[in-house]
């Protein structure tokens, strides 16, 4: 099983921000949180600082990041890579602007629009977590 960490960046005026991965990797073009493997030694929280400030550029604030749930394709058919769980958190403050370093592109967008995007398979059930727990503080 091999661990990742992604973040979903939530300005003040809600939109999200979700980073293109660069055509020539796998799930190359689609849409996804930002974030990336934990590295031996490192824990999630610490991982996802390096991560975020690596394909970001800014750095996230330990205590505005929130632990929101997980993905994984541990259950699915045999695969031809190890299998992945994803935790997102979100984080609603951060130092610095963010600028695209590791992908093809940034973008911000509505909660609406995220679930049209296309996305890498186990980014749809995290998005669909996020938008659970926006409607809910919305409520």
């Amino acid at each position: 099983m091999i661990p990742v960490v992604a973040a979903a960046l939530i300005r003040s005026d809600g939109k999200i921000l979700l980073q293109q991965r660069r055509f020539g990797a796998v799930h190359g073009g689609l849409w996804e949180f930002p974030g990336g493997k934990i590295e031996a030694g490192e824990s999630p929280r610490c991982a996802l600082l390096r991560e975020i400030r690596e394909e970001l550029a800014v750095k996230l604030e330990w205590n505005a990041m929130t632990e929101i749930g997980f993905a994984s394709d541990s259950a699915a058919p045999p695969l031809q890579r190890a299998p992945h769980v994803i935790l997102l958190y979100t984080c609603r403050s951060w130092i610095g602007q963010p600028i695209c370093l590791d992908g093809e592109q940034i973008g911000w967008f509505d909660a609406s629009e995220i679930m049209e995007l296309d996305m890498p398979p186990l980014d749809y059930p995290l998005a669909r977590q996020l938008l659970r727990l926006l409607q809910h503080e919305a409520i």
